[in-house]
């Protein structure tokens, strides 16, 4: 959580960016300002910025528009070019942590290490094995964080904090949620173009992996099947746009059917995969945010392969949005879609 002034929040996404800006009064938040605003196709791929002008000009309408004149901005990264793994070690200081972290690191990322950077959190001083403790090990492309931090610079602002987006959620979540710890609950993200999933068992992050999988296959499988626009994609997948003669709406729905099974399967995958290496398999609840969180087929596929409760995750529920005339019924509609840019609203400068 933030130390000193939160920074603002603000989750470059592939599909669009969301920006949200929170004001922090003892131990509760009240809402400043959030926006978002749809990017072109293709301006962002496989977490690669394409179209870099568009994201600066994206953030800087953001900015404009919601009259945030606060310019430390926390972000965040996920993909292929981040690796997460929780890790065994020998006990140690912080301080002796940090300085053969570079050399225990070497052995865990698949990157050279001087293309990376590196972040360690103990999770726990006392593993299940003595003598050891479980350090969480975050390793992101140096050039990915560069390009990110480099459009948010352009746009005229200051990057202080670079998250995960996985631990955004996490942060969102713990502001939100009063979840007994002795309960293992699931945290999954669905963007455009990455799922990320995160296991919390007795409130620390056990299990987490990032899917190069999510809404944007709907959108692109609606366009194929039916042949419409993006944007008239965009629209029936969230169930608008069904006014013209030529769209079948029992066309929609089996494209909709047909792609929740792809998602649901690789979460059944990845969820088998945890339950295989943990010790506590037994999962309580699924919480989904992102986009396609709105999509009911995609809900009820999910609960039905893992045989888990899915909620629809709401990042505002413990957030006072009572003033500067927030429109409640939008912010509700918006909801899912906000996850990681609360999360991040939350960090500060000096957050470390």
């Amino acid at each position: 959580m933030a130390k000193g002034k939160p920074a603002v929040g603000l989750d470059i996404g592939s599909g669009s960016i969301k920006v949200c800006w929170l004001k922090q009064a003892k131990k509760s938040y009240s809402l400043q300002a959030f926006g978002m605003v749809q990017l072109p196709p293709e301006a962002i791929v496989d977490g690669a910025l394409m179209n870099s002008t568009a994201v600066v000009d994206a953030i800087q309408e953001l900015f404009q528009a919601h009259k945030i004149k606060h310019k430390e901005v926390a972000t965040s990264v996920s993909g292929h070019s981040v690796i997460i793994k929780k890790i065994n070690l020998p006990q140690m200081t912080p301080e002796e942590l940090e300085e053969s972290i570079q050399w225990e690191a070497e052995q865990y990322i698949p990157f050279d290490i001087n293309d990376v950077n590196i972040d360690v959190q103990i999770l726990n001083t006392e593993s299940t094995q003595a003598g050891q403790m479980d350090v969480l090990l975050v390793a992101a492309k140096k050039d990915m964080v560069n390009d990110y931090t480099s459009v948010i610079m352009e746009a005229g602002l200051t990057p202080v904090v670079v998250d995960v987006d996985a631990f955004a959620v996490q942060n969102m979540f713990e502001i939100n949620y009063e979840v007994p710890r002795s309960e293992t609950v699931v945290l999954i993200n669905i963007g455009a173009a990455v799922t990320n999933i995160n296991v919390l068992a007795n409130g620390v992050s056990t299990f987490t992996r990032d899917i190069s999988i999510g809404g944007g296959q709907f959108t692109d499988a609606i366009q194929k099947a039916l042949n419409v626009s993006y944007d008239e994609a965009e629209a029936l997948k969230l169930g608008g746009g069904q006014d013209t003669d030529a769209v079948v709406p029992q066309e929609v729905e089996r494209v909709l059917q047909t792609e929740s099974e792809a998602i649901a399967n690789e979460v059944q995958r990845s969820l088998d995969f945890y339950a295989a290496t943990s010790a506590d398999a037994h999962l309580a609840r699924i919480f989904v945010s992102g986009g396609s969180a709105k999509i009911p087929a995609l809900i009820k596929t999910i609960e039905r392969r893992t045989s888990v409760p899915v909620e629809v995750v709401n990042p505002f529920r413990n957030i006072d949005i009572s003033g500067r005339g927030f429109d409640a019924d939008y912010l509700k509609n918006i909801a899912p879609m906000a996850a990681v840019s609360v999360g991040l609203a939350l960090r500060g400068p000096a957050d470390k």
